[in-house]
C-alpha cells in the first residue's frame, strides 16, 4: 500500500514538473487586448539627437565612435515633458506608446543599476522611461518599452562596430545575457510595460536559443508581458522556429493575415531618430497607412523622433492631431475591429465588427465602386459614416456602390455596410484595384 501511495505521489510530482517545464506563452486574452488598440506611437530618442543622425546606426559612420559614446555628457533635453509627449499620442488617437529605453548604442534612458552608461550620468539626470510610464498611466495610454538584444557599447557583447570587424572583441555572451536579464527585470518590475519590443536579432552572436531563454525569463517575471518576434531570429510566420507573440513588418504595411497578430512599424518622416528638415508624410499618406494596416488585421506603430532639446516638432504634432481628428469621426471603423473581409488595395480597404463592414474608400475613380458580392449575405442598410445613405445594386457577382461627385472625406471616406449576419466569420476575399 505504501509503495502504491509513493508511486502515486511520484507521478503527481512528475506531472507538476511537466506543467512547469512547458513554455509559458502570452495569454490570448492579452494579445486580443493588444490587437484591439490598432494604433500606437513609437519614439526613438537618445543623445544622438544632438547630431541629427540615425540612432545607433550612425555610430562609427556619420559620427565617430569616441564622439558618439560621449554625447551623453552633453545630453540635456530640457524641453522634455512626458505629459506633453503622451498627450500628443492621445490626441492622435494612439492607444499605446513605445519608447526606445535602450537602443543598439547601449545608452539607457532610465537610471539602471547595471550600467553607468545611462541617463542619470547625463546633465539631464531625470528618468525619461519612468516619467513616460507615469504619464501614460495618468492619461490612460498603454506603456511599452523598446529594448535591444545587441549592444555595441557593452564590453561583453562581441560586436563593437558592425562596419569594421577588426574592432570587435571576444566578449562573453553569458555575462551579457545576465546583465540583460537584470536590466529587463528592472524595467518590468519598475515600469510595468504592457509590451516589450525587441530588435537586433540579425547578428551572429545572438541565437534563437538565446531568444527562447530570454522569452521564458520575461515570463518568469511577468507572464502577461507581450513580446514581439524579434527576440528570436525573425520569421515571416509564428511557428515553433520563431520566438515571440506577433510579427513586425518594418517600413511597410503587412499583408492581410487573419491568423497571426502583426504590427507594422513605420516612420512619420524618413529617419527613425530626429533629423532636421526630414521629409514628413502627407496627411493622406498617414491616414491611409493606418487604415490599410487595420484593413489587413494589423496594428500600426507610428514613429516620431523628438528633437535634441526634447520637444516634438510642431509640424509632427499638427500632423498627428489631424490623424486624431479623423479618428474622432471614424474611429469606430478602426479600433477593436477585424480586417477584411475584402483584402485592401489602392482603391479601398475594409474592416468589420459585428454585423457591419466598414468600407474605407481611398479614391474615387468614377461614380460607381464595384466590389465582389458575398455569397449568402444580404446588405440591409448602407450609408456614409456620419452621413447620407448610399445606394447599392447587387447582382450574382458584385455590389455596385454609387458614389457622389465629391467624397465626404478627401483622405479616406467610410461607407458602412450593415449585413443580415455576423461579418466576422466571412472568409477573406482577394481584390484587385
Amino acid at each position: 500500500m505504501m509503495k502504491k501511495k509513493a508511486g502515486l505521489m511520484m507521478a503527481l510530482v512528475l506531472s507538476i514538473c511537466a506543467v512547469f517545464a512547458q513554455e509559458v506563452k502570452t495569454p490570448k486574452v492579452v494579445m486580443d487586448q493588444f490587437m484591439d488598440k490598432r494604433f500606437g506611437m513609437f519614439i526613438h530618442f537618445g543623445p544622438v539627437t544632438q547630431r541629427g543622425t540615425e540612432i545607433g546606426w550612425s555610430r562609427n559612420k556619420e559620427v565617430a565612435q569616441a564622439d558618439y559614446d560621449n554625447l551623453y555628457h552633453e545630453f540635456d533635453p530640457r524641453l522634455f515633458n512626458a505629459d506633453t509627449w503622451v498627450k500628443t499620442a492621445k490626441d492622435a488617437g494612439m492607444k499605446y506608446l513605445t519608447i526606445t529605453a535602450k537602443h543598439h548604442d547601449g545608452f539607457c534612458l532610465w537610471p539602471t543599476a547595471y550600467s553607468d552608461y545611462n541617463i542619470s550620468n547625463s546633465p539631464f539626470k531625470r528618468d525619461i522611461v519612468g516619467e513616460l510610464a507615469q504619464a501614460c498611466k495618468k492619461q490612460g495610454v498603454t506603456f511599452c518599452i523598446y529594448f535591444t538584444v545587441l549592444d555595441w557599447h557593452d564590453p561583453d557583447y562581441p560586436i563593437h562596430n558592425p562596419y569594421d570587424s577588426t574592432k570587435n572583441v571576444k566578449g562573453d555572451m553569458t555575462a551579457f545575457k545576465t546583465r540583460m536579464k537584470n536590466e529587463l527585470k528592472e524595467v518590468i518590475t519598475k515600469y510595468k510595460p504592457f509590451m516589450l519590443w525587441f530588435d537586433g536579432y540579425w547578428e551572429k552572436p545572438w541565437t534563437k536559443e538565446d531568444g527562447k531563454e530570454i522569452y521564458q525569463f520575461i515570463k518568469s517575471v511577468d507572464a502577461n508581458v507581450i513580446v514581439n518576434n524579434r527576440l528570436g531570429k525573425i520569421s515571416e510566420k509564428l511557428n515553433e522556429e520563431s520566438v515571440g507573440d506577433f510579427l513586425t513588418p518594418e517600413q511597410r504595411i503587412g499583408e492581410i493575415n487573419m491568423n497571426e497578430p502583426w504590427e507594422s512599424c513605420i516612420t512619420i518622416c524618413n529617419q527613425w531618430a530626429w533629423k532636421p528638415n526630414d521629409q514628413m508624410k502627407s496627411l493622406k499618406q498617414c491616414i491611409q497607412t493606418l487604415v490599410t494596416t487595420a484593413a489587413g488585421n494589423g496594428n500600426l506603430l507610428f514613429n516620431i523622433g523628438p528633437a535634441m532639446d526634447g520637444h516634438i516638432e510642431a509640424r509632427q504634432v499638427k500632423r498627428l492631431q489631424e490623424m486624431g481628428d479623423w479618428l474622432k469621426q471614424y474611429g469606430e471603423s478602426i479600433y477593436s475591429t477585424q480586417g477584411g473581409p475584402y483584402a485592401p488595395n489602392a482603391i479601398y480597404g475594409a474592416t468589420r465588427k459585428g454585423n457591419k463592414i466598414y468600407l474605407h474608400v481611398f479614391q474615387r475613380k468614377d461614380g460607381m465602386l464595384t466590389i465582389p458580392a458575398i455569397p449568402g449575405v444580404k446588405i440591409t442598410k448602407s450609408y456614409f459614416m456620419n452621413g447620407d445613405a448610399v445606394t447599392i445594386k447587387a447582382d450574382k457577382n458584385n455590389y455596385q456602390i454609387g458614389l457622389p461627385a465629391t467624397l465626404p472625406d478627401e483622405n479616406c471616406s467610410v461607407i458602412v455596410l450593415v449585413l443580415d449576419k455576423n461579418a466576422q466569420g466571412i472568409p477573406v476575399i482577394l481584390t484587385k484595384a
